[in-house]
């Protein structure tokens, strides 16, 4: 999910503030997708969706500005690949730590059950 806020407060609700969602499923799509995008009260449910469903937010003011102009379902075109690759990059990295945390949570549970 890319967000900018136009270089305004970072008031929850600024009407200019500007959501993007994209989607790519290795699998699936041949392309990320953007899946939602939206300004102000629709940019808030976007964010608090994502948040309610622990999707990462990652700040992008130009590159949100870039995907918004694209129609929802649509493959990203090839011209932002490197910029959206940079969000796929942060995403992989949380979902990695994620696992990391799991694992020595798991690991020090085992350790404190054992006698």
């Amino acid at each position: 999910m890319a967000e900018t806020q136009d270089n305004q407060p970072t008031d929850n609700k600024d009407p200019r503030k500007t959501v993007v969602a994209i989607r790519y499923d290795i699998d699936r799509d041949k392309a990320p997708l953007v899946v939602a995008a939206g300004r102000g009260l629709v940019a808030d449910e976007i964010v608090r969706i994502a948040e309610e469903n622990k999707i990462p937010l990652y700040e992008d003011p130009e590159l949100a500005k870039l995907l918004a102009k694209l129609e929802l379902d649509t493959e990203i075109p090839s011209e932002l690949y490197t910029l959206v690759a940079e969000v796929l990059f942060f995403v992989y990295k949380l979902d990695r730590m994620a696992e990391k945390r799991e694992k020595v949570i798991t690991k020090i549970k085992a350790e404190s059950q054992q006698p």
